[in-house]
């Protein structure tokens, strides 16, 4: 792979590539601590190059307290010891690049860690210090200051304040946390916290990053008045997509913009107004943004195709291509959500013991997969979804870590359950992700998940990982893959039959019955057998030349 041509010079990479997940503690451990690492990442670099993917995202690798997984930073400039070094991360990049793969990391602007130098800071410097100014300290209410000084709620459960501890002992002023109290809010009416993410994103940049990927993206300013939250429609949220936002990232994109090569902004932006929701992604602020619309969406005909269709006329006044993605760190994972009775995925609805066929699941996931990798645009895979994994739902409470899960007082599921470490080899744990006679992985993986292992799929032609090579591999070498324009061809309700410049088609049936085949001169791929008349089956996706 020496003589890859390394990918720099084409500047709209981004529009088409097929970007993988990298959650650092579960990709590959090099040292036998049980937690992954980046000599596991650079070990494992030629897989990845084998899969076919663009880039790598990776998900928080700084110093931190892991109160809530990395994010919960404590220092942007470092990596944490328990992944490596910046020297490591330099290498990773590089050696990445020299590929063909490109690196995305991710930044969290809402929060930090209170174990940061600025919130140490503010703590010791007490009320009322500038120091405090660049979080969101306020007296409580009540008669003695004792209740919260206002109604937001954490997205991890509870009240979305935690009060202070004067020196003397008595209790003070209150901080406010949308996450987990490890986790204060900043206050991005500071120049402070502006200048200070700009220079973030030189310093990565500097060191060849291919671009950020923005954590929380809509939620970052706040109100200065920090009203109540109200159930009046008609009254502007006061920290969700507040239209002082795009300043901050008209800036960043200037900074980006200031580089040779491209590098790019994604955001994660949960928004349910598609209109609103392209507004981050006018020509001078973010070049993508995850599409949850989709990830959330039933594995049904219509909502899907509606899902299609409100995604691409969302982003086609702004130019923008779309983002496609199935899975990542915070939900269920794809073939355990498609094979139970509600294979949409709300946070609200999670919860333990729901029946799941598997079975099912896997059969749907594979045909979800080519769909994906058929839209236009680019798509996202989250590690392990090219493998099959399952959300893994027994793992004992005493090795539950995610706040979500704790914070709820074990009602919450949590996200640990699509986090677990990937097995490459091996028919016990820890099948590869350690070495042998490691210490146990930091999250316990399945014993059965001996068949599931990348060394086997390798082997299996009709493996998922074998599913996403094929597909990886197709849609690279098809000029009409990737960005640009697909047609709906005319097809039962219940399938999804659509052209992609020319002569490439995606069929997926999702109905019960078996649906005809268009007229085509080449079958390039299916996600599963054909009936033996030639029709595809229900949960079954085809790729065809016309």
């Amino acid at each position: 792979m020496a003589d890859t041509p390394r990918p720099e010079a084409d500047e709209n990479w981004w529009r088409g590539a097929v970007i993988y997940q990298v959650y650092p503690r579960s990709f590959a451990d090099s040292n036998g601590d049980g937690t992954g690492d980046l000599a596991g990442v650079r070990a494992r670099l030629p897989y990845l190059a084998e899969l076919g993917v663009d880039a790598l995202w990776f998900n928080p690798w700084y110093p931190s307290p892991m109160a809530d997984g990395g994010y919960d930073v404590a220092d942007y400039r470092d990596i944490d010891p328990v992944f490596g070094t910046l020297a490591e991360a330099e290498k990773l990049i590089s050696e990445a690049l020299a590929l063909g793969i490109r690196t995305i990391i991710d930044i969290v602007p809402n929060h930090i860690s209170a174990a940061h130098p600025w919130f140490r800071e503010a703590l010791a410097a007490g009320p009322g210090s500038p120091a405090r100014d660049r979080f969101w300290f306020r007296p409580g209410r009540g008669e003695n200051g004792e209740l919260p000084p206002n109604n937001w709620p954490s997205q991890f459960g509870g009240p979305a304040w935690t009060r202070t501890t004067d020196p003397d002992g008595t209790p003070g002023d209150w901080f406010l946390n949308l996450f987990d109290s490890e986790q204060p809010d900043l206050n991005w009416n500071h120049p402070d916290v502006r200048a200070e993410h700009e220079d973030i994103l030189r310093f990565w940049f500097d060191r060849g990053a291919g671009g950020v990927r923005i954590d929380s993206a809509a939620m970052v300013t706040k109100d200065p008045e920090l009203p109540d939250l109200s159930a009046d429609p008609g009254v502007p949220h006061p920290y969700i997509d507040r239209d002082d936002l795009h300043d901050i990232y008209r800036g960043w994109r200037r900074i980006a913009d200031a580089y040779d090569n491209t590098r790019i902004l994604v955001g994660e932006v949960w928004l349910p107004d598609a209109v609103r929701f392209a507004h981050y992604l006018r020509p001078d602020e973010m070049h993508t943004a995850f599409n949850f619309d989709f990830l959330a969406c039933p594995w049904a005909p219509e909502q899907l195709r509606t899902s299609i269709d409100t995604t691409l006329a969302a982003h086609k006044p702004v130019g923008a291509p779309a983002t496609w993605v199935l899975c990542n760190h915070d939900v269920t994972r794809t073939v355990t959500r498609y094979g139970r009775a509600d294979t949409g995925f709300d946070f609200a609805t999670k919860a333990f013991g729901i029946p799941t066929d598997l079975e099912l699941g896997t059969c749907r996931a594979r045909a979800a997969a080519l769909l994906t990798l058929a839209l236009p645009g680019s798509v996202y895979l989250y590690q392990g979804e090219e493998l099959g994994l399952p959300e893994v739902e027994d793992i004992p409470a005493a090795k539950l870590q995610d706040p979500m899960y704790l914070r709820s007082g074990g009602t919450d599921p949590g996200r640990d359950g699509c986090r677990v470490p990937l097995p490459w080899s091996g028919d016990a744990p820890p099948f590869g992700f350690s070495p042998e006679g490691s210490a146990e992985a930091w999250l316990p993986q399945p014993a059965d998940w001996a068949g599931r292992t990348a060394e086997i799929q390798s082997a299996d032609p009709a493996s998922m990982l074998s599913l996403y090579r094929a597909g990886l591999r197709i849609r690279s070498a098809e000029g009409g893959l990737g960005d640009g324009p697909m047609t709906w061809l005319p097809s039962a309700p219940e399938v999804l039959a659509f052209s992609r410049d020319g002569d490439f088609v995606c069929v997926v049936n999702l109905g019960a019955a078996p649906a005809e085949l268009p007229a085509h001169t080449e079958l390039l791929l299916t996600s599963g057998p054909l009936a033996d008349d030639g029709r595809v089956p229900s949960d079954t996706a085809v790729w065809l030349r016309q």
